[in-house]
């Protein structure tokens, strides 16, 4: 694609103003990740359903796995950094976005936040060098959008622990060596560090799926697994704790799917200059200008939205509310600009020739984990009348 496109959409918006140096390197080294390992082999790989495990470690040679984390072995950068990562990783497939997040988002975050001493010193580090992967197991297969339903159980068994129940949608468990489980237990719902080669611990990929189609996601038993007493993270009591994780992961949400819009709009004005019809260029088209411009309005809307959420993150007053406003409206509109892209594109728009159709079966699926859109209009609208609905 002709860079210039990317251009007019960047000066239009007047980005670069907002973004500090050290917040575009980080964003401009994600997108070199992006270009050099995942694009070359991105349509094939979601054709095929694979999941190319050979080039995770270029993402931690970068430094992307927890680098919006202050712990051990992390860079610490700041919440707009992150956020341009994730765009940036998006923009070439959500699957290695979804890496990045189960990874640095869910399960270093739950140890970082909740761990003991010896969890945070001895895994974190190992997590951000990639030497080691984690997933995170909260979801179930009747439980769904609803937590609170959970019947994966802990038990003392003297000084140890035994945990018995399954998990469903869990990205990346059959290659991650270390799994965060949620479980109920006499005290409440807590986490525990679960090794995946533990006797009981069975992860199975979850197969002909229509998105995600290079990511793994996976149903995990819990037959018995037994456990030692320090495998439990001792910061982490109720529910509370594995939703401040996910709000992690729906910030980075929030900010991942503007890559994948700004990737749409930059396509179709590209394409929308060097196709010609009736006569003329589309880009001549009044019909086509109209097209752009509204696709220029949600994109616009949506990255003012993540940027102020970044900046209420990074002052320590980001609200869970606030989450899904962002979460929820920035998915409707890349999904609204993928859609756009598509139909201008034409005939164009349905083969791989082009990322729109793979974009937009992603997105379905981005607008379905992390809550779906249902959960967050719930979470908006309590906040806005004080009455839960759910």
């Amino acid at each position: 694609m002709n860079p210039s496109a990317y251009a007019a959409v960047d000066t239009l918006l007047g980005l670069e103003e907002r973004l500090s140096p050290e917040d575009r390197a980080w964003g401009s080294r994600a997108a070199a990740v992006a270009a050099d390992v995942v694009l070359p082999t991105i349509d094939a790989d979601f054709e095929e359903a694979r999941f190319r495990a050979e080039i995770v470690p270029a993402f931690a040679d970068a430094g992307l796995f927890g680098m919006h984390l202050e712990a051990p072995g992390c860079a610490g950068a700041s919440p707009t950094a992150y956020g341009l990562a994730c765009a940036a990783i998006e923009a070439a497939d959500s699957g290695w976005r979804t890496l990045v997040s189960v990874q640095g988002s869910l399960a270093m975050t739950a140890i970082a936040r909740f761990g003991s001493d010896r969890q945070r010193a001895s895994l974190l580090p190992e997590m951000a060098a990639g030497r080691l992967l984690g997933c995170f197991a909260l979801t179930e297969p009747q439980g769904g959008s609803d937590p609170g339903a959970m019947t994966t159980v802990a038990e003392r068994d003297g000084d140890g622990w035994v945990l018995s129940g399954a998990k469903r949608w869990i990205g990346l468990a059959t290659v991650a060596d270390i799994a965060i489980v949620w479980a109920r237990t006499s005290d409440g719902v807590r986490g525990f560090v679960v090794p995946t080669d533990a006797p009981g611990f069975t992860a199975t990929p979850i197969l002909h799926k229509h998105a995600m189609r290079a990511s793994i996601q996976c149903d995990v038993t819990l037959d018995e697994v037994r456990l030692p007493g320090d495998a439990i993270l001792e910061r982490a009591t109720g529910l509370g704790a594995p939703l401040t994780c996910l709000n992690e992961a729906r910030f980075g949400i929030a900010w991942g799917v503007l890559g994948i819009a700004r990737e749409c709009l930059a396509l179709s004005v590209d394409y929308a200059g060097r196709r010609t019809s009736f006569g003329g260029v589309l880009a001549g088209k009044q019909l086509v200008q109209a097209r752009l411009a509204e696709m220029m309005l949600a994109y616009q809307g949506g990255m003012l939205t993540a940027l102020h959420l970044a900046s209420l993150k990074s002052e320590g007053r980001m609200q869970p509310a606030q989450v899904s406003i962002a979460k929820l409206g920035n998915v409707r509109s890349a999904i609204a600009i993928a859609r756009s892209a598509r139909e201008l594109l034409g005939g164009d728009g349905v083969t791989a020739d082009y990322p729109v159709m793979r974009h937009m079966a992603n997105l379905e699926a981005v607008r379905t984990y992390e809550g779906t859109d249902d959960i967050h209009a719930l979470s908006i609208g309590r906040a806005l009348t004080g009455v839960s609905a759910f």
